[in-house]
């Protein structure tokens, strides 16, 4: 029942109290939105480590895609913008498929052959240049439209956007982490082996938990290109969009459903609004020392430190 209401209360501080308070305020609007951003990525990729025990180094190759797919579909084909965050999305999950070869490999082996097709899509990016726009890129690229009168291309719009979008995926990680398919999939965490003796398909499995992870990302991916209304393949598959959703999501609590966004907030928020200001270079030296004490002190994250804490205070009482 508390936590009910604790997330009742969440949403109605995030959807209303947000606006109103800091809409005003297009930096730090600015910076909460790409907060979000890295948020849903951690997300996506928490999902496919918790639920689907594999960790990834090439979740940028989802969030390109799903860019580029998005962008050329809404500039070219004149689809909706709305719509183009769906079908980019599925641009992404048709990515993933070109690497289900891979999910016979295990461990570091699969984290860096899924880096290197992210690799391979980025130097299509640019080879493409007839379809991309190559090292140039595409500018110009459709924003989102104003509906109702409410212009979403606006921060306060955009940050609407994106905040409804991460509410579907948690609700979407806890209906399938409760659901048979989320049961068979933290019983092959224990023994991969023994889950195929029963009659489990590990590797069927393994490949839906790719999709759905691949899908958020291609989302997100195509959020971004929309908000920016700029892409370029040094952009759309860089480095940045694996290392920070990773330390975000470790940050938080990887293996909690609110741990990646509650990691990206924190994380990207003391960096650029505390960090940034008290050493202008090098200031993710800090964030590194940060992540470090987090690790050693709470290897569980920040969400499942703060609830031990508050449940000690609790029973204290």
């Amino acid at each position: 029942m508390k936590t009910a209401l604790f997330t009742l209360l969440g949403l109605v501080l995030a959807y209303i109290a947000v606006p109103l308070l800091l809409g005003q305020n297009n930096y730090v609007m600015s910076l909460i939105i790409a907060a979000l951003v890295i948020g849903g990525i951690a997300l996506a990729w928490a999902l496919l480590g918790n639920l689907g025990g594999m960790v990834s180094f090439g979740h940028s190759a989802f969030f390109g895609v799903g860019a580029y797919v998005s962008a050329l579909l809404t500039m070219e084909a004149g689809v909706p913008v709305m719509w183009g965050l769906l079908l980019g999305g599925v641009g992404a999950v048709l990515a993933s498929a070109v690497m289900l070869p891979v999910l016979r490999l295990r461990g570091p082996y699969f984290a860096l052959a899924i880096l290197a097709y992210a690799h391979i899509f980025k130097i299509i990016a640019i080879e493409w240049s007839s379809m991309t726009g190559g090292s140039g890129g595409l500018s110009s690229i459709p924003v989102f439209p104003t509906v109702l009168g409410v212009d979403l291309a606006g921060k306060v719009g955009s940050y609407l956007i994106l905040l409804t979008l991460l509410v579907l995926f948690v609700l979407a990680y806890r209906a399938i982490r409760g659901s048979y398919y989320g049961i068979a999939l933290r019983a092959m965490h224990d023994s991969e082996d023994a889950t195929r003796v029963v009659g489990v398909n590990s590797t069927l499995l393994k490949a839906m938990m790719l999709f759905v992870s691949a899908f958020m990302t291609g989302v997100i991916g195509a959020f971004n290109v929309h908000y920016i209304s700029f892409l370029e393949p040094d952009y759309a598959f860089n480095g940045v969009w694996v290392t920070l959703p990773i330390i975000a999501a470790i940050f938080g609590g990887y293996r909690t459903i609110l741990g990646p966004v509650a990691g990206a907030l924190t994380v990207y928020l003391i960096d650029q609004l505390v960090f940034k200001n008290l050493i202008s270079s090098g200031h993710q030296l800090i964030l590194g020392g940060l992540l470090v004490a987090m690790i050693i002190f709470s290897p569980r994250g920040l969400l499942p430190l703060l609830g031990k804490g508050f449940r000690r205070r609790h029973a204290a009482t």
